[in-house]
């Protein structure tokens, strides 16, 4: 399955730190391969644990400012032979297992030459998917876990026949997110009844986290969505638009060990690194 990860976001609620630096490269607290404490940025945690279930095909929408993430990509053997000249082996040997899978992988890199929206940024893809299904990985969000939230997600898809999939998850306020109400299908499975973006009075606390499995119909229906008062076409609406043609979309509940990570807005961003910190250091 192909893999899309939009990334070409201003990152206005984290200026000035995102003035020349993509937030997608803030880093949190992780482990190297030797189990020592280090920081990786976000999208590198994305990358790896997306290559950790077999997925090989990536997409990266970027915008203007954002190079740093297509040389973040590229191997560097110079700076791997100097390290090792410099007896740090250590990161040397995290930075070689980065660059290797890598090579062993197909990474397209195409420009949102307007921000016009997650949705937009979605919709630029279409040539790479190339009408196949495929997954939608923001990649400013992190799920910590071992890959099972993504299993259950491609299970359920696969099992209910969906035409979209995605995470969803109980917060306190729902406001900032897209917000779905749903019926139950089975145990933390649902089908979802109605998507809605920011909304002021959220019908429900189930928000959507930006991890997602569609059918290429989803560019269809997001050629269709009208822009928002902000003139961004939202992802939340083209799912809406798939809900109203009666197609079925399925919400899957992130388990609570199942950590989820954001560096959105500083708050969410000082939350991340308290989480990652605990969840890493005492290993």
């Amino acid at each position: 399955m192909k893999v899309v990860i939009p990334a070409a976001g201003l990152g206005t609620r984290m200026l000035p730190a995102t003035k020349e630096q993509p937030k997608e490269m803030l880093p949190i607290f992780s482990r190297t391969v030797k189990n020592s404490l280090c920081l990786k940025p976000v999208i590198q945690l994305i990358f790896e644990q997306l290559y950790a279930f077999k997925l090989r095909q990536f997409c990266f929408i970027i915008g203007r400012g954002k190079r740093a993430l297509e040389d973040y990509f590229t191997p560097d053997y110079n700076n791997i032979n100097q390290l090792k000249l410099r007896g740090k082996d250590g990161i040397a040997l995290e930075l070689q297992l980065l660059d290797e899978k890598i090579r062993s992988s197909k990474l397209v890199w195409i420009n949102q030459l307007e921000q016009k929206g997650f949705g937009d940024a979605v919709l630029q893809s279409e040539v790479f998917v190339s009408g196949e299904d495929f997954l939608v990985h923001a990649g400013d969000t992190y799920i910590g876990s071992n890959g099972s939230h993504l299993e259950r997600l491609l299970n359920a898809f696969e099992k209910f026949e969906a035409d979209a999939a995605f995470a969803v998850r109980i917060v306190e306020d729902p406001r900032q997110f897209g917000v779905v109400r749903s019926k139950k299908l089975a145990s933390n499975i649902f089908q979802v009844i109605e998507a809605i973006e920011k909304p002021e009075k959220p019908p429900t606390n189930y928000a959507i986290m930006p991890i997602y499995i569609f059918k290429s119909k989803i560019f269809h229906f997001l050629k269709l969505t009208k822009p928002d008062k902000k003139g961004e076409i939202q992802l939340t609406d083209g799912i809406q638009g798939i809900i109203e043609a009666g197609l079925k979309v399925i919400a899957v509940n992130l388990k609570k060990e199942e950590l989820w990570l954001d560096i959105g807005t500083p708050h969410l961003y000082w939350e991340a690194l308290k989480t990652s910190y605990n969840l890493n250091h005492h290993k």
